[in-house]
């Protein structure tokens, strides 16, 4: 029977489970490494996302190179998930290559400061408009900084947050609306996310003033496009109410550009013209090579200064901010970030990937409408979601009402035996700055092809 999608959803799950069954059989090597890992690492996997990212079990990865992956069973991919945007510089780009070889043969951490990281930062001051900066090992590490720097500056404990965002495995941002309560997002949380916590719908400026009102927020924490329920685009006017609604109530803005940035140079804080109080980004910025970064206005880089007078715990006095790591701003990390962002993250590569990506969404257009679909697509730029509604979703709710996992799931199973690795079920394929031309229409010919199958 047909769905309100366009497709038969039995007959949809009866080919994945065909498709997964394949999957699973032109794999041995894979499989095997997986049963034997599973004595030694819960699930089998070294980090249990690898496990939960596809209804399929995970393959091991082999190599890597430029737009491409080979799994441990000799399978070559086209990479269209690029690890979740963290490959957005393509696997394995030589500059990032030889500056990683270069710093390792002279030695990878110090625990004191190093020449790159002086020309990171001065870089990202110009490519993101924020005066001050630091690193941590990833954007997670970096969002839980800033709440921390938030909470500090303004002496309050609430933070804002949109529904569908992900800002990282913090404590703090771990919370999601469940029938219009906020409840603990994962378990093994303490209850206390959910007081500190205010969840508004993207683009709702009414909600947002109100959840403002009682003047008891730190923080407001927002993508500038909302891209971990679909793509979600601001309405007009949205970032500029937000800036002034914010300022109002005492309230500091901090912009995620993590999974953003690949969007445009400088992100869309540079293309928006946002005005945010703290800027975070990560993943993509050193090639996939652990990295994080916070940039800051100088009025919150004040607070890393000691103060004059430090407070005394258990008899030791304290006069830093809870920031920092052993590892973070290592030497491997910034030698890597600043091979990627001069080298190889360059005003040129985005607009050439931003080209493609167009070609991209137009392709995934057109099949859509050739197979008679009632979809749409949405777009970021180098990255696109396809969207099995006619629409694309304003808010996470339309984004959650118009989804189908299912659906989903075959997909990226049927593109996975013919050599695409498709993104997890929030995502949509992205274009990296290794993709060519004919990668892309290699994309859309199998994307099209699968909705053959299925219409």
């Amino acid at each position: 029977m047909i769905s309100s999608i366009g497709v038969d959803l039995d007959r949809v799950a009866a080919l994945e489970r065909e498709e997964t069954a394949r999957f699973v059989s032109e794999r041995p090597r894979s499989m095997a490494l997986l049963e034997r890992s599973r004595r030694t690492m819960p699930r089998g996997v070294p980090m249990a996302w690898m496990d939960d990212l596809y209804e399929h079990p995970p393959v091991f990865a082999d190599r890597g190179e430029g737009a491409h992956f080979t799994d441990v069973d000799g399978h070559t991919y086209l990479d269209m998930y690029i690890a979740d945007m963290s490959g957005f510089c393509g696997h394995a780009p030589p500059a990032v290559v030889e500056a990683v070889a270069r710093r390792m043969a002279l030695g990878n951490h110090f625990l004191l400061p190093g020449e790159d990281a002086i020309a990171v930062a001065e870089h990202l001051v110009e490519r993101y408009g924020m005066p001050q900066w630091q690193f941590t090992l990833s954007a997670t590490q970096a969002n839980t900084e800033v709440i921390r720097l938030a909470r500090q500056a303004t002496g309050r404990e609430v933070i804002v947050l949109f529904d569908g965002k992900y800002h990282g495995h913090g404590d703090a941002t771990l919370v999601v609306l469940d029938d219009g309560e906020i409840v603990a997002e994962e378990s093994g949380l303490p209850p206390w996310v959910t007081r500190d916590a205010r969840i508004v719908q993207f683009n709702d400026i009414a909600a947002l003033e109100a959840a403002l009102a009682p003047r008891d927020v730190a923080l407001v924490m927002t993508e500038p496009v909302m891209t971990n329920a679909g793509v979600i685009r601001p309405d007009p006017g949205f970032h500029e109410a937000l800036r002034r609604l914010s300022r109002v109530a005492g309230t500091l803005l901090a912009i995620d550009e993590t999974h953003s940035l690949v969007g445009a140079y400088g992100g869309f804080t540079r293309e928006f013209g946002l005005e945010p109080d703290l800027l975070t980004i990560g993943k993509s910025i050193a090639a996939g090579v652990p990295l994080g970064a916070y940039g800051m206005t100088g009025a919150v880089a004040a607070l890393i200064t000691p103060p004059d007078e430090a407070f005394v715990v258990m008899g030791v006095p304290v006069a830093e901010m809870a920031l920092g790591g052993t590892l973070f701003a290592n030497a491997l990390s910034m030698a890597a970030g600043r091979a990627a962002l001069l080298d190889v993250l360059t005003p040129g590569a985005f607009e050439r990937a931003r080209a493609l990506g167009s070609r991209m969404a137009d392709g995934l257009e057109a099949a859509i409408r050739a197979a008679g679909l009632p979809w749409s697509v949405a777009r970021m730029g180098p990255h696109a979601y396809y969207s099995f509604a006619p629409t694309p979703a304003g808010n996470a709710i339309e984004s959650r009402a118009n989804d189908h996992p299912g659906l989903r799931a075959f997909m990226r199973v049927w593109m996975a035996n013919r050599g695409i690795w498709e993104s997890g079920w929030w995502l949509g394929p992205t274009v990296s700055l290794a993709h060519t031309a004919d990668d892309i229409d290699l994309y859309v010919e199998r994307f099209a092809e699968c909705l053959e199958a299925i219409s």
